[in-house]
């Protein structure tokens, strides 16, 4: 049973990973490495220790860059695309697909790289009408709860990837498909501990 597991494990790993365009075991090991990261900060910050949301901005948007890391055993469980922010670029396009700016202040319509909590559930009057609060928890984005920078679900992102288009950007939130979204509330809403959701590049 531990060895079904386990291969079963790698092979959800390379099926995800391949289906991102990211099938070359450099890709593969800097998912783990941040994986392993996250989970040190979890046990210290006594976070949730089951899983952790990942979001590479060094992928393009029109590949899958938000994976949904199991920490227990130590394989990919979900992926797929995420929104960044447009800052002056026009709402709902993609013109910074391959190079997407970040920033912490306020207004800027930017993304905000670096850890943050998951906070409470709440109302969204965007995709499946559910969102999740983030708290920023370092300087890069200790701004994101006063920005209204949550995780949500929105109709303009795909369930599939779209390289060599990318996702259409909104105003700084790491907006997901509406599937991908349900699947993650299904994860999220019940948890006892704070989920880790980290973006970086």
């Amino acid at each position: 049973m531990i060895k079904r597991t386990l291969l079963f494990g790698s092979l959800t790993l390379f099926l995800l990973s391949f289906s991102a365009g990211r099938t070359d075991s450099i890709a593969q090991d800097s998912i783990n490495l941040k994986a392993q990261e996250a989970l040190s900060f979890a046990q210290l910050k006594g976070y949730n220790q089951e899983f952790c949301i990942l979001i590479d901005m060094s992928i393009h948007s029109g590949l899958n860059r938000i994976f949904v890391w199991d920490f227990e055993h130590n394989i990919l469980l979900d992926s797929g695309l995420c929104a960044h922010g447009c800052g002056e670029s026009t709402w709902g396009t993609d013109g910074t697909r391959t190079a997407p700016i970040f920033s912490n202040t306020p207004e800027s319509h930017l993304s905000s790289i670096g850890k943050y909590k998951i906070g409470k559930r709440g109302y969204s009057n965007w995709g499946i009408n559910v969102n999740y609060k983030l708290h920023g928890l370092e300087q890069s984005n200790d701004n994101a709860y006063e920005r209204f920078i949550v995780l949500h679900s929105w109709d303009m992102v795909s369930e599939t990837e779209t390289h060599p288009t990318g996702t259409p950007e909104g105003w700084g939130c790491p907006a997901v498909s509406n599937r991908f979204m349900t699947r993650l509330d299904n994860r999220l809403k019940d948890v006892s501990q704070p989920v880790l959701l980290w973006i970086y590049k």
